[in-house]
């Protein structure tokens, strides 16, 4: 039997576009470009390598989010994924991380898997707890933030680095991993990729597929809420010291009624 490998990948606003919150103070995801979380490339790059190490493997990229996230699909199905998932349903607007994992968990389950990919965290939200939660909803093992990984004999192992060590870590399947950006780089999708992508199968599932209340997500069924939103305030010229001879002392005095030193 072939590996099954889902990767969660996410379609979030530009980072470099003028991002803001909508009137229900969540992000406003219409008046900004949206395109496939950069760092989840990096977990579409690790689950294709994986498969081609495999030999007998299928890729399928699951995203959560409005017709638009179409784009991220396309986008990993480019690089060279064999098929896709979209959750689309209205009543998921507003959505936290807790709920987003429940769907999520669903729509995977529904696939079918032997190992889950995620990428260290979305572009947006960057919370990074989304596949912890993914992996205790799914009752499996998580093997987190590595930066190498590779499947063997049922077995996924990777390598972890922290601030003082580096751990070698592993898991039996099913499994859910989160791979970091130092991962490796992603392939870029060719021409003849492009093309393939169009002709790829891309299944659409909406809450009731999944058996979810739509009660339980969405902004009524958050964890948390935004009270008020203030936009940031616009730069300003800042303070210009001019150095006369005097200019160490003068810089000194300002760092000092900043608190900076």
């Amino acid at each position: 039997m072939s590996l099954r490998i889902v990767v969660c990948v996410k379609y979030v606003p530009d980072a470099t576009g003028d991002r803001r919150f909508a009137e229900d103070a969540t992000t406003d995801r219409e008046s900004v470009d949206g395109l496939l979380s950069e760092l989840d490339e990096y977990g579409v790059e690790q689950a294709l390598r994986i498969a081609e190490a495999s030999g007998d493997a299928e890729v399928t990229v699951l995203t959560v989010g409005p017709d638009d996230a179409k784009d991220a699909l396309r986008k990993a199905l480019s690089m060279g994924a064999d098929k896709a998932v979209h959750v689309n349903d209205d009543d998921i607007h507003g959505s936290d991380v807790m709920a987003t994992s429940a769907i999520v968990a669903a729509a995977v389950e529904k696939t079918g898997f032997d190992l889950v990919v995620c990428g260290m965290a979305s572009t947006d939200g960057t919370m990074g707890v989304l596949p912890a939660l993914l992996a205790e909803r799914l009752g499996v093992p998580q093997v987190t933030l590595l930066s190498e990984v590779a499947v063997r004999d049922g077995v996924v192992t990777g390598r972890r680095d922290g601030d003082s060590a580096t751990e070698q870590v592993q898991a039996a399947l099913p499994a859910v991993v989160s791979v970091t950006d130092q991962s490796g780089e992603a392939r870029y999708p060719s021409f003849k990729g492009i093309m393939a992508a169009k002709k790829k199968p891309v299944a659409s599932l909406d809450l009731d597929d999944l058996g979810i209340d739509a009660e339980a997500v969405g902004l009524a069924g958050a964890w948390s809420a935004v009270d008020s939103v203030t936009a940031r305030p616009a730069r300003t010229a800042g303070t210009i010291v001019k150095d006369e001879g005097e200019g160490g002392k003068q810089l000194a005095e300002f760092l000092a009624a900043q608190k900076f030193v």
